[in-house]
């Protein structure tokens, strides 16, 4: 259509301010399909279905980049208006292209619990695999935005993030997920005739309190402690026993939410959903925008959740 001419050009048709909020809206609505979980390849052929327009693989790819100053800003945000008393840590691992390879890189995302029982994401890094350094360089990232420590950060054991924990959180109490702790005994077991054993280990990780976990461990030790074929199962069990057990320390309203990172578990799933539809990112920056967005996506819906009302005990 031509734009009739006027001497002071203040003359604009209406109807294309509503062709341009509808240009809007189309562009928002293949965005949201992006982030969640569809192909550009399914998009492109959708808006082929539906409009019978040709639009590229990469005219979508290139809409997408609009979510960068979106992403950022949330990635960014200042973390110095609450306090978070426990703080979750996790990485998973992701394909990106780089230099014409295919590598694998480490995405790193903190989650907490905040002072009005809610669970909030923290913050997000995609760096190379998963040490001591890259989980230093997280933490101080996440300091660097207002984080102080917490009383407590659940997280596996993996050793540099151990260490990262030590030296960037002084202070602060290592949770060992239990989960992962239990498996990790499991897994040392005799396959045969472990029933007694199975049911002995599961007494100590049903206590209530410290002190009825530290009996029950013993009272295992002394019933089982003398077979062979436990050894190295209970070797575990004693090098990891008290951190596995520091969330009876805490309020019992809370423990059953910190005693293991299934809740972060859980997340990094739904990001593995969306994320296995594009297997390898073509880039670090694609890679961060389009989990970035997933994770904003999640933070919404938790922003008006509780675990537990506010001030319940």
């Amino acid at each position: 259509m031509k734009v009739p001419r006027t001497r002071n050009g203040e003359f604009s048709p209406t109807i294309f301010e509503k062709y341009s909020r509808c240009d809007q809206a189309f562009a928002l609505s293949m965005l949201e399909m992006v982030v969640n979980g569809v192909s550009t390849r399914k998009v492109k052929n959708i808006v082929e279905q539906l409009c019978g327009e040709n639009v590229s693989k990469s005219f979508v790819s290139s809409l997408t980049e609009k979510l960068d100053p979106i992403v950022n800003t949330w990635a960014n945000r200042s973390l110095n208006t609450t306090y978070y008393p426990y703080i979750y840590a996790d990485a998973m691992y992701i394909k990106v292209r780089e230099h014409h390879r295919v590598v694998s890189k480490a995405v790193y995302i903190a989650t907490a619990i905040n002072e009005q029982n809610g669970r909030e994401i923290l913050g997000l890094k995609v760096d190379h695999t998963e040490s001591y350094e890259a989980w230093q360089r997280f933490f101080q990232y996440l300091q660097s935005r207002g984080l102080q420590s917490p009383k407590l950060i659940i997280s596996d054991s993996h050793k540099g993030l151990k260490k990262a924990i030590a030296e960037e959180f002084v202070g602060t109490t290592w949770q060992r997920c239990t989960v992962h702790f239990r498996r990790n005994i499991f897994s040392q077991l005799p396959k045969k005739d472990m029933e007694d054993v199975k049911i002995g280990l599961k007494r100590i990780f049903d206590a209530v309190k410290v002190e009825d976990a530290r009996k029950f461990k013993e009272e295992f030790l002394k019933s089982f402690g003398e077979n062979p074929k436990l050894e190295k199962a209970i070797e575990t069990l004693e090098n990891g026993f008290e951190d596995a057990i520091q969330y009876l320390n805490q309020p019992s309203k809370y423990r059953l939410f910190i005693r293991s990172t299934n809740s972060l578990e859980r997340l990094n799933q739904e990001v593995r959903r969306r994320e296995q539809v594009i297997r390898i990112f073509p880039n670090t920056q694609s890679a961060f925008r389009l989990i970035g967005a997933v994770l904003m996506d999640i933070a919404e819906e938790l922003a008006n959740k509780r675990l537990l009302p506010v001030g319940n005990e």
